[in-house]
C-alpha cells in the first residue's frame, strides 16, 4: 500500500528537526524541555488526574455492559493467537522494560528517599510505597493502553476502517478524518509514538549499562549506551524483518519465559513469605484507597504535590504517550475477541501479574533496607536492581539474567514500535513494507540517543510529558467516539444479554 504521504515526511521532518536541535545545542534542549515539562505539570496535572479516570470508568462499563458481547471483527472472526501468545505480546509491549527498570527503584524510593505521604524509613511508610506503585502500574495504565486498542480494534476489525487514529474519530469529526485535520491528529500520535517508544529505549539502555557497570565495572556513560543501543538496533531490525507472526511472537514468548524464571528465583531466594503477606495487604488497600488515589493532586501541599508531578503524572503522560504505539499493537494482535475478553485480559490480567513482580522484587529490596542488611537507595536507578541480586543466591547468574531480558524485552518494544510506526505511515496497512520499518527503526534510536546526550534521564522524561498532552486531547475525543458508536449499534441490533432460562 502508498505510504501515507503528508503523515510521513511531516512526522519524519519534525523528528529530524528534533534530532538535530539534540545534537547542535544539548543543553538548550534539556532546559526548554524542562520548562515546558514543569509548565504542564503545574497547569494540566488536574486535567490527567480527571481524564485517565476517565479511561478506567469506561473500560469497567464496557466490562460489565452488553456492550461487552460486541466482537472485534465480524462474528465469523477467530482470534489469530492462543491467549497464552496474546497475553505475553500485549505484556511484552506494553509494559517490558519498564516493569525490570522500576521493580525495585520505585517502591524503594517511595519507601526511604520520597514518600508519597511523607512516612519515610517507616512501617507504614512500606505500606505506602507499594501501595502507590501499585497504583502507577495497575489498572490506570492499562485503562489507557486498553481505550485506544478498543477504538482501534473496532473501528478497523468491525468497522472495516484503516488501521489509522484519525478513521476512530470519524463519528466526531466525519469526512475531515480523511482530510487535513486527520492528518494533522495522526502526526500527533506518530510524534507521541516516537517519543515514548525512544525514551523507553533510553531507560532499556542506561539499565543495560548500569547492570554491566556494576558486574564488570563497564563504564556507565554515553558511549557504553551508544554501543548498547546500536547492537540492539541490529537485532531488533532482524526480529522486525521477519514479521509479526515470527519475530515478535517468539520474543513475546521467551521474554515471558525468562520473566518467569526471573521472578521465581527472586521468589524462592527472596523474603517469601514477607513478599506474600505484602502483596496480599497492599492488594486490599489498593482497592479500597483507588478513588482518593484517581484524584489526588494535593492542592495545599508543595512537597505532596511536587511529589505528584514527579511521580503519578508523569507516568500518566508516559502511558499516553505509548498507548498509539501499544494500542495500534494491540489491536492488532486482538482480532477476532468480545469486547468483554478484549478488556478483562488487558485490563486486568496484566495488572495482577504486576503487582505480583513489584511485591516480589520491590517488596525484596524494601526487607533488604528495613532489616539493615542492605542499602539499595543509594544505588543509581538503573542498579539497585542488581544490588538487591547481590544479596541472594546465585547474584551474577541472576543478574545476567536480568540483563538478557532486559535485552529482549528491548528488542520486543522497538521491533513493535517499527512495525506500528510504518502501519501508521502507510494509511494503515496492516504489513508495511520493510523499507518504512527500517526508516522508523533508524530514527528510533537516533532520538534515544540524542535525548540521553542532550539530558539523561531527565531529558527522557520530559520530552515524553510533552509529547503526550496533545495526544490526550484526541485520547479523550477517541472515547467519546468509541462509546457513541457502541450505543449506536447496540440500538440498531437491540444487543441485550439473554435472559436464564426460566426467569
Amino acid at each position: 500500500m502508498r505510504k501515507n504521504s503528508g503523515v510521513f515526511y511531516v512526522s519524519l521532518a519534525i523528528l529530524l528537526l528534533l534530532v538535530l536541535v539534540g545534537i547542535v545545542i544539548p543543553t538548550k534542549l534539556e532546559s526548554v524541555t524542562s520548562s515546558l515539562q514543569a509548565y504542564i505539570t503545574d497547569t494540566f496535572g488536574w486535567y490527567y488526574l480527571i481524564v485517565v479516570t476517565m479511561f478506567v470508568g469506561v473500560c469497567l462499563y464496557l466490562l460489565v455492559s452488553p456492550i461487552g458481547r460486541i466482537k472485534l471483527g465480524k462474528q465469523e472472526d477467530k482470534p489469530e493467537f492462543s491467549r497464552p501468545t496474546w497475553l505475553a505480546m500485549l505484556f511484552s509491549a506494553g509494559m517490558g522494560i519498564g516493569l525490570v527498570f522500576y521493580g525495585t527503584a520505585e517502591p524503594i524510593s517511595h519507601y526511604v528517599i520520597s514518600s508519597p505521604t511523607g512516612e519515610t524509613g517507616t512501617d507504614q511508610g512500606i505500606k505506602d510505597a507499594m501501595r502507590f506503585t501499585f497504583f502507577h502500574w495497575g489498572i490506570h495504565a492499562w485503562a489507557i493502553y486498553g481505550i485506544v486498542a478498543l477504538c482501534l480494534a473496532y473501528f478497523t476489525f468491525r468497522k472495516g476502517e484503516r488501521g489509522l487514529i484519525s478513521a476512530t474519530l470519524k463519528p466526531i469529526i466525519g469526512k475531515k478524518a480523511n482530510g487535513l485535520v486527520g492528518k494533522a491528529i495522526d502526526v500527533i500520535a506518530v510524534i507521541a509514538t516516537v517519543i515514548g517508544v525512544a525514551t523507553t529505549l533510553g531507560f532499556g539502555a542506561v539499565q543495560i549499562n548500569g547492570g554491566l557497570s556494576y558486574l564488570f565495572d563497564i563504564p556507565s556513560n554515553i558511549i557504553s549506551q551508544f554501543l548498547i543501543i546500536l547492537v540492539v538496533t541490529v537485532l531488533f531490525m532482524i526480529s522486525a524483518l521477519s514479521g509479526l507472526g515470527k519475530g515478535i511472537k517468539i520474543l513475546s514468548n521467551a521474554n515471558m519465559i525468562l520473566a518467569f524464571v526471573l521472578f521465581l528465583l527472586m521468589f524462592l531466594f527472596g523474603p517469601t513469605l514477607f513478599t506474600l503477606n505484602l502483596f496480599t495487604d497492599t492488594l486490599g488497600t489498593y482497592l479500597q484507597n483507588l478513588v482518593r488515589m484517581s484524584f489526588r493532586i494535593a492542592p495545599l501541599s508543595e512537597a505532596n504535590r511536587s511529589w505528584i508531578n514527579g511521580w503519578t503524572i508523569f507516568y500518566w503522560a508516559w502511558w499516553i504517550a505509548w498507548s498509539p504505539f501499544v494500542g495500534i499493537f494491540i489491536a492488532r494482535v486482538s482480532k477476532g475477541r468480545t469486547i468483554r475478553e478484549f478488556v478483562t485480559y488487558v485490563l486486568l490480567a496484566p495488572s495482577l501479574i504486576g503487582f505480583i513482580w513489584f511485591s516480589v522484587f520491590g517488596g525484596s529490596a524494601m526487607w533488604l533496607e528495613h532489616e539493615g542488611i542492605a542499602t539499595i537507595s543509594k544505588l543509581a536507578t538503573e542498579e539497585s536492581l542488581f544490588g538487591v541480586f547481590e544479596n541472594y543466591p546465585m547474584s551474577t547468574f541472576v543478574s545476567i539474567l536480568a540483563i538478557i531480558l532486559i535485552g529482549t524485552f528491548f528488542i520486543t518494544s522497538a521491533d513493535s514500535g517499527t512495525y506500528v510506526l510504518g502501519m501508521m505511515t502507510t494509511n494503515g496497512s496492516p504489513n508495511p513494507s520493510s523499507r518504512i520499518k527500517i526508516i522508523w527503526g533508524v530514527l528510533l534510536t537516533a532520538i534515544a540517543l540524542v535525548l540521553l546526550y542532550s539530558g539523561g534521564l531527565q531529558a527522557l522524561q520530559n520530552t515524553m510529558i510533552i509529547a503526550a498532552l496533545p495526544f490526550s486531547f484526541i485520547m479523550a475525543l477517541m472515547t467519546i467516539s468509541l462509546v457513541k458508536e457502541l450505543n449506536k449499534e447496540i440500538k440498531e441490533h437491540k444487543l441485550v444479554e439473554p435472559q436464564r432460562r426460566g426467569a
